[in-house]
């Protein structure tokens, strides 16, 4: 025996008459993925370890670099420090390291690579100077800049720039995505 469309229409509404709306107060948001935390505290650990990691690595004057500035890791085409002379990838983030000392450079620095990393920048521009200010008129950032940049896994290549983006006073580095 088959009902009609009439007596479905009254069943339903005899079997909802005492249901009440909810209130509006009473509703239940939908859930919404919240973005992933970073610990303060972690973050703060971590840039002190940079640091000390970082003072680690400059110790020693063991790293030879070619008169042309350039550093680039075993197994990689050489054609990849010409391109980073002209600037043929876009540098994603700068860093400039003027007017800090060695220790506070190298601290920067790492913790700069650390953040590149993390955000997945591939090409970055370090600004260290010349040294013209400094003592004995030596490039001192330049130096240790450059020897802790060896000694990053990250760090692919590195090659001064063309003298329009910044020269002998820095450097700009292929990292690994």
């Amino acid at each position: 025996m088959k009902k009609g469309r009439g007596e479905d229409g009254e069943i339903f509404r005899a079997a909802v008459r005492d249901v009440q709306p909810i209130a509006p107060t009473n509703r239940v948001e939908p859930f919404r993925k919240l973005p992933a935390p970073h610990p303060a505290k972690r973050i703060e650990d971590e840039r002190a370890v940079l640091a000390e990691l970082a003072n680690l690595a400059t110790d020693g004057d063991d790293v030879e670099f070619e008169d042309d500035g350039v550093f680039l890791r075993t197994g990689l085409p050489r054609d990849i420090l010409r391109k980073l002379r002209r600037t043929h990838w876009v540098i994603q983030a700068s860093l400039d390291l003027h007017g800090l000392t060695g220790d506070e450079a190298v601290a920067e620095t790492a913790v700069f690579l650390a953040g590149c990393k993390r955000s997945g920048v591939r090409c970055v521009r370090i600004v260290h100077g010349k040294g013209l200010r400094s003592p004995g008129k030596e490039p001192v950032l330049k130096r240790r800049i450059r020897k802790l940049l060896t000694r990053r896994d990250e760090v692919l290549a590195f090659a001064e720039p063309r003298a329009s983006d910044g020269g002998g006073g820095a450097v700009v580095v292929l990292l690994e995505a």
